[in-house]
């Protein structure tokens, strides 16, 4: 009975675990959306000439700092001047992040007039309204410490390009010669904007649903050939209280392409390319930060085809292939493939500091082939479809200007819709729902550290009821620390403020402060209630996360150890004392571990303040539980280990003897029956 109910047990949990995965990995599948009468209208004959293009630059994560490394500064003014001087983009989008919001002590986050000051001079040194067509919006950081839009500390509103005209969501379009080109960009920044760190994801309410809604329709009934989409974050940190999420929304844009973002910093260049193809059918590009890696991009549509390039600053000379596109972007539901097949001419944007001398082309490693000038950035060269018809193929384009400067450039195309994959990391990073993903890593933490104290718990209550036979937990490493957690099972004062403090954190306030300017707040893991808004809990999962991994789980295994010190102590009747070196290696893992959550609540004071450090469970709190259930475990009394000397800490004898007893007793149990 006992093996079926096991098996049983096993089986539901591999199933589980199955479909868990198998959800996991549906989600991350990227597939080829078909061709439809949409993209059919969209043919153009792909030529030599000079017209249905246009190309426009993303920058993000500008993080302009009063505090630390000036070269952002600097050389944000080298892309005013220089870069967007020799690309003449008709758009910028600056997605986000514009300032870096930081104290000095890079913990702590308010809004500094002087950054935003220094951002709008920037643009006005170097005249961008009048050389380009600047959209700019807000990141979390240009939001932390902002309690609405109307607040004083919102600068966004009179120090960006856009900020007046349009404080949240707004939809800008541009005419170029035939083609109307919308640019709709996403605020999703939380509304009160708390201080970091939980002001990491963003959120659409209804109102701001029903705005997108608007501009979507306002985007159709313009007639607008192309959609542009744009914001901070990447739709996994997006989360909706309202009745569409961001990607249905997007989805509902019959001539949306692109879904461009930053916020993530590559990961800290963990994914330097993360881009993916979204399964509502549009590509999502989130771009390289300018605070640390200088990156910004470079995108064009060419006769409805959409090409990008993500570009280091001061690369030259810039190169992007417009036709043939790289196969990895190719969507059969917005762009018709009949232009690449039937297209006379490859095409190449090419841009330098200095006259270009040279533009050149390979396919397959076949003979270089110069490229001519046609207009502005616009190289090109015959070439013949036909022979490339099957498979996927390389292209090289390469360039080289008057000063010596170049650069080459490979990219992978096909005409029969073979295509190379994403990426996995892209795609869980920009496909999954990141808050879900903190909230799981939170949870099954928990319960992987709470299972086995329970279990053992029960066990422990099932041989004193006598219904099964306690183990010999005598022998190898593994029995040992089993039977030293056992044994802290059964001692009542340690077992319950271990078990009950990581349940709290599940359901209790875990500090009371300042959350945003003057405004107090209460921080739950599951959100966040301050000045009578709820926000939805999402990287507090993180620091409860944190919290199990660095303090709660690794205190357990220290008093398990030290339950352990204190019953040999106790049996050692000799009255001999530990030596200095005995005791520095027993206090030494609570003392690393107490010190790291020293430093953890401090943190939390420089980041929300001493009214939240004071009344703080999560960080301050535990520090006194820390302290006592260590003083408790140092000092346990003998009464306290009488529950465990009973089953957990008998002889191996006496587990024998045990077991010929209730042997015995079955067999005196069964010559009774046979005699009835």
């Amino acid at each position: 009975m006992k093996i079926f109910t096991v098996a049983v047990g096993a089986f539901l949990s591999m199933i589980f675990i199955s479909v868990i995965i198998a959800s996991f990995v549906t989600l991350i599948t990227t597939h080829s959306p078909r061709s439809d009468d949409h993209t059919k209208e969209n043919f153009f004959k792909i030529g030599d000439r000079f017209d249905n293009i246009i190309w426009f630059l993303q920058i993000s994560d500008i993080h302009i700092s009063i505090f630390r490394d000036p070269s952002r500064i600097t050389e944000f003014k080298e892309f005013c001047d220089y870069t967007i001087d020799r690309i003449k983009p008709t758009v910028v989008l600056a997605s986000g992040d514009l300032t870096d919001a930081k104290t000095k002590d890079a913990i702590g986050s308010q809004q500094f007039e002087s950054e935003w000051r220094h951002y709008r001079d920037i643009l006005r040194e170097y005249d961008i309204g009048n050389k380009t067509l600047w959209l700019d919006i807000r990141g979390n950081h240009d939001n932390f410490n902002v309690i609405s839009i109307n607040s004083k500390h919102n600068y966004f509103t009179n120090y960006s390009m856009q900020g007046k005209a349009h404080p949240r969501s707004y939809l800008i379009q541009t005419r170029k010669g035939s083609a109307v080109y919308s640019f709709l960009g996403i605020d999703a920044c939380l509304e009160p904007g708390p201080r970091r760190p939980f002001n990491f994801v963003g959120i659409i309410d209804q109102p701001e649903v029903t705005e997108i809604n608007r501009l979507i329709k306002k985007v159709k009934d313009t007639g607008s050939n192309y959609t542009i989409w744009f914001g901070h974050f990447p739709t996994s940190c997006i989360l909706s209280s309202g009745l569409e999420n961001v990607r249905s929304l997007i989805k509902k844009d019959k001539n949306g392409l692109v879904y461009v973002c930053g916020h993530l910093h590559t990961l800290g260049g963990v994914v330097p390319k993360m881009y993916t193809m979204q399964k509502e059918g549009f590509l999502e590009l989130e771009l390289g930060d300018w605070k640390d890696n200088r990156m910004y991009r470079l995108l064009a549509i060419d006769h409805g085809m959409f090409s990008f390039i993500d570009v280091h600053h001061r690369q030259w000379p810039v190169l992007l292939l417009t036709n043939p596109k790289n196969s990895l972007f190719i969507n059969p539901v917005k762009e018709n493939l009949l232009n690449i097949r039937k297209s006379t001419h490859i095409r190449v944007l090419a841009f330098s500091l200095s006259h270009i001398k040279v533009v050149r082309m390979r396919i397959n490693q076949e003979a270089w082939t110069d490229l001519k000038h046609v207009k502005g950035p616009l190289y090109v060269t015959t070439w013949d479809p036909e022979k490339y018809i099957q498979g996927l193929h390389y292209i090289e384009i390469y360039a080289k200007d008057s000063d010596g400067r170049e650069n080459t450039e490979k990219v992978p195309f096909s005409l029969d819709g073979s295509k190379l994959s994403f990426g996995l990391l892209p795609r869980i990073a920009l496909m999954s729902n990141l808050s879900c993903i903190f909230w799981s890593m939170f949870i099954s933490t928990l319960f992987i550290y709470l299972t086995p104290l329970f279990v053992l718990r029960y066990l422990h209550l099932l041989v004193l009821a006598g219904y099964i036979v306690q183990p010999n937990l005598r022998g190898n490493c593994l029995k040992l620390w089993i039977r030293k957690a056992w044994t802290f099972t059964t001692i009542d004062r340690l077992f319950w403020p271990m078990v009950l403090y990581p349940l709290y954190l599940v359901f209790g306030p875990w500090s009371v402060g300042y959350i945003i300017e003057d405004y107090i707040g209460v921080i739950f893991s599951w959100g966040i209630f301050v000045n009578g808004t709820f926000l939805p809990g999402a990287f507090t999962y993180v620091y409860g996360f944190i919290q199990l991994i660095t303090f709660q789980i690794p205190l357990n295994f220290i008093l398990i150890n030290t339950v352990n010190h204190r019953f040999n102590e106790l049996s050692n009747k000799n009255g001999k004392r530990l030596s200095l070196k005995h005791k520095l290696f027993l206090h030494l893992p609570f003392s690393l571990v107490f010190i790291i959550q020293v430093v953890m609540a401090y943190l939390f004071w420089l980041a929300y303040g001493t009214l939240a450090f004071i009344l703080g469970p999560l960080r301050t709190w535990s520090l006194v539980l820390a302290a006592i259930v260590y003083y408790i475990a140092l000092n346990l009394p003998e009464r306290c280990f009488i529950k465990a000397k009973e089953v957990c800490l008998r002889t191996p004898e006496t587990i024998v003897d045990q077991t010929m007893v209730a042997t015995s007793s079955v067999k005196s149990s069964e010559k009774v029956g046979k005699e009835n």
